[in-house]
């Protein structure tokens, strides 16, 4: 079994920088964890096409949560995320939901299911900000999206947005010809241009948005990774217990990491639905670089990993780096074999041996076999995760942990290039994940493989049976050097 600190970075799907080294805030709840308790005010971001939507999301919540690129299409899944608003009266709290846009012709003609989410997301909404191009102008298919508005009994509030600079207010009376959304409110989303008066305008439409956010942790957060195809929507949407993804049969049809926040015996768990991975060769274009960067983005912030691929084909080198990706990062990961409804001939122990020989770092990791179309297994991946949440919580005394250590030394002793190096004893600094310090003379004469005999044994024999481990070592030179640092 290799250990985790020796695997190398995975060159097919690294675009982001080097993992950086766990600490002790590891195990504290994200800031982007916090959700509402009580639902807060909905407000829907709602338009044609490249009007500016996501980037007015980014802009409102204060982060870039949705993905912009000056091609039409890009958002296709509902994207709900708190956001603050700073008004006369104090600061409010709502929730924005971006939608994809309406009346798209894509180029994997998902039209229809993003005006599904789009309908959803409105059947929901407290306010819909309508939301349309200034350089445009009016535009037929702004025409057919306020007659869909027309129609609904949730207020409108007309936003015209790209007034980079100014002087656009002529122009924005032309869009009173839509008759719907009352007089525009004008805005740079890009550069934030009447974003407080946006905000606002906001808060008085709705007067019972809370002054502070009322916020519940979810207990994890759980990523569902893997390539395209292999299920991932399909599988949030049943733990979501509602149509939150689109799901389809062509390839890529998610595109953002898409925050799912759903209950269940009585906890709460934030589920986080990502665009599949392609190898860096055949990514087409910027929105799938980014999908992809997001996607891993997602494995860093996740408290469990789900890596999740599709039975009925050959296991790829996208999972094998996946799963590098997550183990480099000390990620408790699942095994998530989807379709198993549909194979025939295999055993669960024979395919165990299968990923077993494919991808040797992650022997101690389970496996569940599912159909997430089916709901065939899949809350057995809840309560998996859970339990790999709570092994990585663990900590043990300093005498239990020695007394493993005495054990293997008796058994097999560190040693390299014929010098014998003098363990003195080791201490559990942190957890999320499990991180123990070994005291040694020299570190340079600890080698690989003692290392990999030594998180076997304490995987076997301490409460970390299916969790990754890391060994950090220490000796004079480097306590020395860490004191003249402070």
């Amino acid at each position: 079994m290799n250990e985790p600190t020796e695997v190398d970075p995975p060159a097919d799907i690294e675009h982001d920088q080097p993992a950086a080294q766990p600490t002790a805030d590891a195990a504290r709840p994200a800031a982007d964890a916090a959700r509402p308790s009580v639902p807060l005010p909905r407000v829907a971001l709602v338009g044609r096409p490249n009007v500016g939507k996501s980037t007015l999301l980014n802009r409102l919540c204060g982060s870039r949560v949705a993905i912009v690129e000056p091609t039409a299409g890009v958002t296709r899944d509902r994207i709900a995320v708190p956001a603050r608003l700073s008004t006369r009266d104090g600061e409010r709290w709502v929730e924005v939901i971006d939608t994809g846009g309406l009346g798209i012709v894509d180029r994997d003609d998902l039209g229809p299911h993003v005006e599904a989410q789009v309908a959803t997301a409105l059947k929901g909404a407290d306010l819909v900000l309508f939301i349309v191009d200034v350089r445009d102008g009016l535009t037929p298919p702004d025409q057919q999206v306020a007659k869909l508005l027309r129609g609904s009994s949730v207020p409108v509030q007309l936003v015209v947005n790209k007034a980079e600079g100014g002087g656009f207010e002529w122009e924005a009376e032309s869009f009173h010809a839509l008759g719907v959304g009352g007089d525009p409110v004008i805005i740079s989303a890009q550069n934030g241009e009447g974003i407080t008066d946006l905000r606002q305008c906001m808060a008085d439409h709705l007067p019972g948005a809370p002054e502070e956010k009322p916020t519940e942790t979810p207990l994890m957060k759980i990523a569902v990774v893997g390539r395209r195809n292999a299920g991932k929507s399909t599988l949030v949407n049943y733990l979501a217990g509602e149509e939150r993804m689109i799901v389809s049969e062509i390839e890529g049809t998610t595109r953002d990491a898409v925050d799912v926040v759903f209950e269940k015996d009585g906890d709460t768990f934030t589920v986080i639905d990502t665009a599949g991975i392609r190898k860096r060769s055949k990514l087409e274009d910027a929105i799938e670089f980014y999908s992809d960067a997001r996607s891993l983005k997602t494995i860093r912030r996740a408290d469990v990993v789900i890596l999740l691929f599709d039975v009925t084909r050959k296991l790829s080198s996208i999972e094998k780096n996946l799963a590098r990706y997550a183990i480099d990062r000390y990620k408790p990961t699942i095994l998530a074999a989807n379709k198993w409804d549909l194979v025939q001939g295999q055993t669960p122990e024979s395919f165990r041996e299968y990923l077993d020989a494919q991808v040797p770092g992650l022997g101690f990791a389970p496996i569940v076999f599912l159909s997430a179309k089916e709901g065939l297994r899949a809350d057995d991946l809840i309560r998996v995760a859970k339990d790999l949440f709570e092994q990585g919580q663990q900590r043990v005394s300093t005498g239990d942990l020695n007394r493993v250590l005495e054990r293997a030394l008796e058994a097999r002793q560190p040693s390299s290039k014929g010098y014998r190096a003098r363990v003195k004893y080791a201490t559990q600094a942190e957890v999320s994940p499990p991180t123990f310090v070994l005291f040694v003379n020299d570190k340079r004469h600890i080698g690989k493989d003692w290392l990999r005999y030594l998180t076997n044994r304490l995987r076997e024999e301490l409460p970390f049976h299916e969790v990754p481990l890391r060994i950090v070592l220490k000796d004079p030179k480097t306590i020395s050097e860490e004191a003249t640092q402070e």
